[in-house]
């Protein structure tokens, strides 16, 4: 990894000019790296280049180089795989196991768009006036790319892969706690034959940096997963010039048990719905909605199951469950479990924190809770989950109707029929029955109501990155005969 150039600016990597930042392994508290971060100028010119790319470079016209150089990087990624998951590991404190997955879909996520690409064919048919019609796809230009720090690879891989395969130019932001991949990610694409200026690797904070992306008049699309506040200044930023832009915000979303579940599984699927990855994901099952009849069951199943959780060292096989990001944000879970417990929630399990070194926080479970107090309604974005119990199932679909977001779902039952009947009548982008968060690549991931706009990953993914093209044409110019005009 570059320790001492730290931004990668129309093929070239350079020093930054901005902030230096010191970046802390959550498991330890340790210092991992220290980043000297873009100045505003810096993200000004990288803008730049790509829009020079863009314009000056075969990269928008030459879909055979832009294959290969994404199947490149797909197989120099997966060569690396252990190398960038321990990486991944030491900047997120997410479980080494989890990590080598990140990496290896994200490899897929590449291949998966390069072949989308190269098997595009696009509409074409002779009118019935006789002359022919083509509907064309083509790159949109100038593309900002701004990620989170909870799949800091996998989340970037979901913008780039398709960006790059449509032929557009790139300015990458990951965020500025978690930039360790993003660095080894661009040395693979470097290697892979990427032209200059085509990709180009920023670091720092929203303010200036993700701001300067953002606004600039030579960007095209905006591209950003984070949370819900941050993209509706975003949205409301590119309204103002009608600039394209797709946003993967937030979710509070629900787990709907059914009284014909098994429960031992449902306890299963309950933990790993809202407790990978710590919690830290934006489809988390963090409300579980547990039929009446079974609440007392399922609980004490949750409880036996939650309680044997390993939490530890994220680089051990065995861990299940790592420190959360960074200080910052274990003070917000844990004053989103004060409020829980103000508002009348009763705290079941969880909430300690473990150790002396690390981030390290037990899982947290409320109960008795209402559909209006904050910990129901807002985003946490960590190890807390609440459960309602219900009656019927449109209790249940109100219940998981009710909040703003609509980024996923799931249904436990074994009537499938039944829980499918339940999931059409669910708000949300992505929904699991039987089943919980594994994203697939050819679908499309997104939300409804204020969890986005558009879609990542599948063929939506890739028109996300297009505009749409018709063309017209006769083969040579005739009289049109519409108007008498006089000699």
């Amino acid at each position: 990894m570059h320790q001492d150039k730290h931004l990668y600016l129309n093929g070239q990597w350079v020093n930054g000019e901005g902030l230096t930042r010191q970046i802390i392994n959550p498991a330890t508290e340790e210092i991992l790296t220290t980043i000297k971060e873009a100045s505003k100028e810096q993200a000004e010119d990288a803008v730049t280049y790509a829009a020079q790319a863009f314009q000056q470079t075969d990269w928008a016209v030459n879909k055979e180089k832009r294959i290969k150089v994404l199947k490149t990087a797909a197989g120099l990624l997966e060569e690396s795989a252990d190398e960038v998951a321990r990486l991944e590991t030491l900047n997120t404190g997410k479980p080494i196991r989890e990590a080598i997955l990140d990496i290896y879909d994200s490899a897929a996520c590449l291949r998966y768009y390069a072949d989308l690409m190269s098997q595009a064919e696009f509409w074409k048919k002779e009118m019935e006036d006789g002359t022919v019609s083509e509907v064309r796809k083509e790159p949109i230009g100038v593309c900002s790319l701004i990620v989170p720090w909870n799949f800091p690879l996998l989340l970037g891989m979901w913008k780039i892969a398709p960006a790059l395969a449509a032929g557009n130019t790139v300015i990458y932001k990951p965020s500025e706690i978690t930039p360790v991949t993003a660095l080894k990610f661009t040395e693979i694409l470097e290697k892979s034959g990427v032209p200059a200026g085509v990709f180009n690797l920023v670091l720092g904070e929203g303010d200036p940096i993700g701001q300067t992306l953002v606004s600039s008049e030579k960007v095209d699309k905006v591209s950003f997963t984070g949370g819900s506040e941050t993209g509706r200044k975003i949205n409301q930023e590119c309204a103002g010039s009608f600039k394209r832009v797709s946003l993967e915000l937030g979710g509070k979303s629900p787990l709907i048990v059914l009284e014909d579940a098994d429960i031992k599984l449902a306890a299963e699927w309950a933990i790993f719905g809202s407790f990978f990855n710590q919690g830290e994901v934006c489809v988390a099952s963090s409300r579980l909605l547990v039929h009446e009849n079974i609440y007392e069951e399922f609980i004490a199943e949750l409880l036996e199951k939650v309680k044997n959780l390993k939490i530890g060292d994220p680089l051990k096989e065995e861990t299940d469950f790592g420190p959360v990001i960074s200080e910052q944000h274990l003070r917000k879970i844990e004053d989103y479990i004060k409020i829980g417990k103000a508002e009348g929630a009763e705290c079941l399990y969880g909430g300690e924190r473990v150790g002396s070194k690390g981030l390290y926080i037990t899982p947290v479970i409320f109960s008795n809770v209402n559909q209006n107090m904050r910990i129901v309604q807002e985003e946490i974005f960590g190890p807390v989950v609440t459960i309602q119990t219900f009656n019927t199932e449109q209790e249940a679909i109100e219940l998981a109707n009710g909040t703003r977001f609509g980024l996923a779902a799931g249904v436990l039952s074994a009537d499938a029929e039944k829980a499918d009947r339940i999931a059409s009548q669910i708000k949300a982008g992505t929904i699991w029955i039987n089943s919980y968060h594994t994203p697939y690549v050819e679908a499309p991931w997104g939300g409804y109501k204020q969890s986005g706009i558009g879609r990542e990953l599948g063929p939506q993914g890739l028109d996300g990155f297009m505009e749409t093209k018709h063309i017209n044409k006769k083969e040579h110019l005739e009289p049109l005969n519409w108007y008498t005009f006089k000699n």
